[in-house]
């Protein structure tokens, strides 16, 4: 039996919340990401709508570029609090069709609705309604969809009608789909294989359907096998609810270099305290903790340290993302980016209900601020500790 394989895949999702809340910036470039600071920002862009598209302005593009490029887009912020809420609305509508959903990002998904067309009828109608319903439950935000017998081919067909497309490939007509397609288009072809590929005469999918296995093999082991299955539509990876992450990560880049180790210990704290936070909400615990530090000359280095027993608490975090911090020659140059992350990831055991048998008393700290946060905001409690370095000094006595 043909799967049917939908991937939902959210139009210029953080930039069109923004419109959603702020319509006055409809028809406007709308940049969301780092503080461009008149083109002497830092960090990135996260997501820029479609106007702002036209100044061709991408997402992980330096902001500075970006500013470059558009000084006249609006530039805001990422609001992730906001966005999480907007995509666990989404994500429990996509539900309410197949238990076999499985979210790639916060704004996209794919959906196996293999056996779903005896209860909701054709494929084109459900994505329709599909389409309708989240447009209605978000108000007003549109996704685009793809549907194939697989994976590979639903993204593929996601992406080749933004905004707020749909196509729909039938298993008989993959070839004819992929093939004349850019190899750009092909799962695991970046911006460094392309030009290889290209040199090989390998311009289409088509081209790469039609090489010779043995030689790709010979020329890029496994991975060569793997590219030539995925140019002949073959693709037969599950749709599995399990969240699939590999790591989460947070990380700050700082808008002079840094030297002030007090300054240093409470970003890390800061950082640990949002990986915290992101590990509650996808229900997942990690073995592994890592520090990233980027250094003035531009050099980059991790530190990693596995544990005996997976976490998802704040206390052990940054503890040891502190310890790792310690450890490390920075051989007396500034910091330009911390970052603090976790991986080796299992499923966390259910969430009790407030105050029931919550563990320890950090387990238990972790849990009421998550809470506090959900109910009235992420800026409505502070870990003391994460404002280190930053509190006033008193005067007097007192």
């Amino acid at each position: 039996m043909a799967r049917i394989i939908f991937h939902i895949d959210m139009d210029a999702f953080f930039a069109a919340i923004e419109e959603l809340d702020n319509p006055a910036l409809r028809g406007k470039p709308v940049v969301v990401g780092a503080d461009p600071k008149g083109g002497r920002g830092r960090g990135v862009v996260s997501t820029a709508n479609y106007e702002a598209r036209k100044y061709g302005i991408r997402s992980a593009m330096p902001i500075s570029e970006a500013y470059r490029r558009c000084p006249d887009a609006v530039f805001l912020p990422v609001r992730g609090e906001r966005y999480h809420q907007v995509s666990r609305q989404i994500m429990s509508l996509l539900k309410e069709y197949t238990p076999l959903v499985e979210p790639v990002s916060i704004d996209e998904a794919y959906l196996d609705m293999t056996h779903s067309p005896k209860l909701f009828g054709p494929p084109e109608e459900v994505a329709r309604e599909i389409k309708r319903r989240i447009r209605e439950t978000t108000g007003g935000l549109t996704a685009s969809v793809g549907v194939g017998p697989n994976k590979l081919v639903a993204k593929i067909a996601s992406d080749l009608q933004k905004p707020d497309g749909l196509v729909i490939v039938p298993e008989d007509q993959v070839r004819q789909f992929l093939w004349p397609l850019p190899i750009g288009h092909l799962w695991g072809v970046g911006k460094r294989t392309e030009p290889v590929l290209e040199g090989m005469g390998i311009r289409t999918i088509g081209d790469l359907a039609r090489y010779p296995q043995d030689e790709l093999v010979r020329r890029f082991g496994s991975w060569g096998y793997q590219l030539w299955e995925l140019a002949q539509g073959r693709d037969d990876r599950p749709v599995t609810p399990v969240w699939k992450a590999k790591s989460i990560s947070q990380e700050k880049t700082f808008e002079s270099d840094v030297d002030d180790p007090e300054v240093m210990v409470a970003t890390i704290l800061e950082l640990a305290d949002g990986v915290t936070r992101q590990l509650r909400d996808e229900g997942v615990q990690g073995r592994t903790i890592t520090l990233k530090i980027r250094l003035e000359d531009f050099s980059t280095f991790t530190r990693s340290q596995s544990l005996e027993v997976p976490t998802d608490r704040f206390a052990d975090i940054s503890r040891i993302a502190l310890e790792l911090f310690h450890r490390f020659d920075r051989r007396g140059q500034k910091v330009r980016l911390l970052g603090v992350g976790m991986s080796n990831f299992e499923r966390g055991m259910k969430q009790l209900t407030f105050l029931d048998q919550l563990g320890d008393r950090d387990d238990r700290v972790d849990r009421v601020i998550d809470l506090v946060r959900k109910k009235f905001g992420e800026s409505a409690i502070r870990r003391a500790i994460t404002t280190a370095g930053r509190r006033p000094k008193r005067r007097g006595g007192s």
